[in-house]
């Protein structure tokens, strides 16, 4: 059975240094929405917010039609702000890439450490990504986001010491309650 564990949170939270984390624990591939996207930066160029959208959800579609290729006992790990786009996208994208089983883990930190950690990497990112304005806009969003739900879940602190082999354990274990549910 094809499974996914799907590591959201907003920008900065804390979600893609999670996600690597377990894909060095468990070994399972690791898709992240900002790795395509940038690929797509590097082959067709920049442009203005809403292009930069648009380009989040080719990368989004994308990461899905992979997994979709994925052998069915497969388990892959995608990093992604899965707020971006309605949830019945993300529900569509999961029934067509054949995923059986989903754990969302929620990577968290407070909006002030989010607002910092943005800020402080704009330089260091390619001008496709939005720069400094974005990050008053950033902490708001940060103080209202909230899980998918409807999976199982797995939170994560963000400014906590991350024990990577307690998180694959915690996933692991999440996996099989869905299935003996």
């Amino acid at each position: 059975m094809k499974r996914v564990v799907l590591v959201n949170g907003v920008p900065a939270s804390g979600k893609s240094s999670v996600a690597r984390a377990l894909a060095q624990e468990t070994g399972w591939p690791l898709l992240t929405l900002d790795t395509v996207k940038e690929a797509l930066f590097a082959h067709l160029g920049l442009g203005d917010r809403e292009y930069n959208r648009k380009l989040g959800r080719a990368s989004y579609q994308a990461m899905f039609a992979l997994i979709g290729d994925f052998p069915p006992d497969a388990t892959a790990i995608v990093d992604a702000w899965f707020g971006f786009q309605p949830r019945e996208v993300l529900d569509g994208h999961l029934a067509r890439a054949g995923v059986a089983q989903v754990v969302e883990v929620w990577a968290h930190a407070r909006p002030d450490t989010i607002g910092a950690r943005y800020a402080a990497r704009v330089g260091n990112r390619s001008a496709g990504h939005l720069g400094l304005e974005y990050v008053p806009e950033l902490v708001d969003l940060a103080r209202r986001a909230t899980p998918l739900g409807g999976f199982a879940r797995v939170d994560v602190d963000c400014e906590e010491t991350l024990a990577s082999d307690e998180l694959a354990g915690r996933v692991h274990q999440s996996f099989a309650e869905t299935l003996a549910g």
